[in-house]
């Protein structure tokens, strides 16, 4: 399997709050986006080198209830509550060739596979039904695009880079076995310590870490 970062997602209360937030963060004012009708969320992107992109997503407060749990624990009062003191690391996403193959293989469950399309470009999403993330969001989802150019050769170049994404675990060993088992222990840094997600940016602000 050939599995890269794809993504990572910075929850926030609001589009308005999250922007507002990464201006000051990381002096960029992040473009918006798009939405998201089957899961009533939205968000603004940016590239972010090698072919991945920064995403900043929020419910959409003007979409219909989605029928469903939101993804990346959008629906969770503990995620809420947190989300409204400031935009959080919620969620990190890797690309792969064979995603049927990564669920196989996978020692956890990571969820059902989710169809999408906007256009003619579709993807398959790795998501849990109740909207939960695997191990609070250090096992990443996992996503496979339709044949094109990536999602990210589209969006602006801010000059902002994805440097490292930083997992504590209380038992990294445990961790490292899961990763080594979906192929993606390259891809972050684990240390031991509460559970924590963080990235770490090379911005025009210089290294930000946003957690």
């Amino acid at each position: 399997m050939h599995n890269r970062i794809d993504h990572f997602a910075i929850g926030a209360a609001s589009l308005d709050q999250g922007v507002s937030a990464m201006r000051a963060e990381l002096g960029v004012e992040v473009p918006a986006g798009s939405k998201h009708d089957a899961m009533s969320t939205h968000n603004c992107v940016m590239q972010t080198g090698n072919e991945s992109f920064f995403e900043l997503i929020a419910i959409d407060p003007d979409a219909p209830d989605p029928g469903r749990a939101r993804w990346f624990t959008l629906d969770d009062p503990n995620t809420q509550q947190r989300l409204a003191e400031r935009p959080r690391a919620l969620c990190w996403v890797v690309g792969t060739d064979d995603l049927d193959s990564v669920i196989a293989a996978s020692p956890v469950d990571l969820g059902e596979i989710v169809d999408f399309q906007r256009g003619d470009r579709t993807w398959r999403l790795t998501v849990p039904r109740d909207g939960s993330l695997p191990e609070g969001g250090l096992i990443p989802a996992f996503i496979a695009w339709s044949p094109g150019p990536h999602p990210s050769t589209g969006q602006q170049d801010l000059d902002v880079r994805l440097k490292t994404v930083n997992l504590t675990h209380p038992d990294p060993d445990k961790l490292r076995a899961v990763f080594e088992a979906l192929e993606i222990a390259h891809l972050a840094q684990i240390e031991e310590g509460d559970r924590a997600l963080a990235f770490t940016l090379e911005t025009p602000k210089g290294l930000v870490v946003l957690d």
